[in-house]
């Protein structure tokens, strides 16, 4: 007869012992718990819906934390994930639920990503930032510094950065296939959103708070302002204080590709021209706080080519396009609404769309039989679409894994990016009533400052409101 200890004890062991198991014993697709890596998102609607679902990855993947200050953008994930707490501030469900939380993802308007971004990382979490990186090009500097210090795992939401058309367009321009490349021009139809719907004169108008908004943080870093429903969930975009503009919105993506392939870092300089938006005809030129409806921008860069002294590189937004150089047909170069991109070298030229889709070399005669090449970086599972679950195997690897837009590289784009709009609100500047800032701007980068015109140095670091810090 066994006793009753003796055959419970057995009974444990027998359980432990088929509990560790060799994975392969239960099933091809089996996902242990260990191998789930558990995300928490603050933002949880407009690109959080892509970024959610594709980190969650059908439960290969765990999201054990919600955060929202709109209970109307949270609804669907909340009936997705009941077993998630769910959070109006960052904070709280970092010290709540940060034990539970190896990675966060940041969906929310540009001015609250370097705070949330980096109140995780201060805490050992990797992170996945929607784009533009930042608001200011102060935070993507701190932001790249403290992925680096954290040792965390990182990642900027420019899905085209793992796409395969970026790649081949790196090693083609690497490649010299164009020759030497001098110029390179981006440029997109954003905004298609209304910049700004208040006159000056109608600032002070409010509307009521939605019940399910916390509208003091939703304004997070931002200056107070009342509620109206123009700023929220989608036209903040168009407000210095919430976003960067269509330079911020779509700069991640165009700009990318040529950034990557001539090996650009900070420009040397940069001035820029702007649409009016009439106020009033004979008393507001400007709004202060929106941005322009459509501009250009042109930076200088140091070259990596001993053959070519700097390279020129201009961006237009609003509609705006570069001029048809010869040799290329218009249909051709201007075939997307959405916006392009273009290399000039020494040899021909190269286009392509958002993310350097549907790539062309020009004279198309004299490249007919040019092969592609052999991408140095590796290509993406999923391409585009395998972007967010790149991170989230790279998290599992831990610190120094790759991804394909890492805060040493997504950073410094960034605060290129970003450039275009400190011109940009540089020349909307009035120093006693007068436009001063149309002029070109010399950019230190390694100081982050403008060595010119100091008046535009305010726009490379804001102050927070709300009691925020990074």
């Amino acid at each position: 007869m066994t006793s009753r200890r003796t055959f419970i004890k057995s009974a444990s062991l027998a359980a432990a012992a088929f509990t560790i198991v060799p994975r392969h014993v239960l099933g091809r697709g089996f996902v242990a718990p260990s191998d789930k890596l558990n995300i928490a998102a603050v933002g949880c609607g407009g690109k959080a819906d892509v970024n959610i679902r594709l980190a969650h990855n059908g439960g290969t993947d765990n999201i054990v934390a919600l955060c929202d200050v709109d209970d109307r953008q949270a609804v669907k994930f909340r009936g997705q994930f009941p077993n998630a707490p769910y959070f109006r501030d960052y904070r709280e469900m970092l010290d709540k639920a940060g034990k539970t939380v190896d990675a966060v993802i940041v969906s929310t308007p540009d001015h609250m990503h370097a705070p949330i971004a980096m109140a995780a990382m201060n805490m050992g979490k990797h992170v996945y930032v929607e784009k533009p990186l930042t608001h200011d090009i102060y935070e993507a500097r701190m932001l790249t510094e403290a992925a680096r210090r954290n040792k965390v795992v990182t990642q900027m939401g420019n899905q085209g950065s793992s796409g395969d058309s970026t790649r081949y367009i790196e090693q083609l321009i690497q490649d010299k296939v164009i020759g030497h490349v001098h110029t390179v021009y981006c440029w997109t139809n954003r905004p298609v959103w209304p910049q700004g719907v208040q006159s000056p004169k109608d600032k002070k108008e409010s509307q009521p708070v939605p019940a399910e908004v916390d509208w003091n943080k939703w304004l997070g870093t931002a200056p107070y302002r009342d509620y109206h429903a123009a700023y929220m969930p989608f036209r903040w975009r168009g407000y210095w204080d919430f976003g960067t503009g269509a330079l911020g919105d779509m700069g991640c993506h165009f700009m990318d590709v040529p950034f990557r392939a001539l090996n650009l870092k900070y420009p040397t300089s940069v001035e820029c021209s702007v649409g009016s938006v009439y106020a009033d005809f004979f008393q507001e030129a400007y709004f202060d706080d929106v941005c322009p409806p459509s501009s250009s921008v042109h930076m200088t860069f140091p070259s990596n080519d001993r053959k070519v002294k700097e390279i020129k590189f201009s961006w237009f937004d609003g509609g705006i396009r570069p001029a048809l150089p010869d040799g290329v047909p218009y249909e051709q170069l201007f075939a997307s609404q959405d916006g392009g991109m273009l290399f000039i070298g020494t040899k021909g030229m190269l286009s392509g769309g958002l993310f350097g889709d549907n790539f062309k070399l020009f004279p198309v005669e004299k490249f007919a039989n040019q092969a592609a090449p052999a991408p140095i970086r590796p290509l993406v599972e999923g391409k585009t679409e395998g972007h967010q679950q790149q991170w989230v195997k790279a998290c599992k690897q831990g610190f120094g894994a790759y991804t394909s837009s890492g805060f040493d590289q997504a950073g410094p784009l960034t605060e290129t990016v970003l450039m275009g709009n400190l011109a940009t609100r540089s020349f909307l500047a009035r120093e006693n009533g007068q436009f001063t800032g149309r002029k070109k701007l010399l950019w230190d980068g390694d100081n982050m400052k403008i060595t010119n015109y100091d008046y535009a140095n305010q726009f490379v670091k804001r102050n927070y409101a709300g009691g925020y810090t990074l």
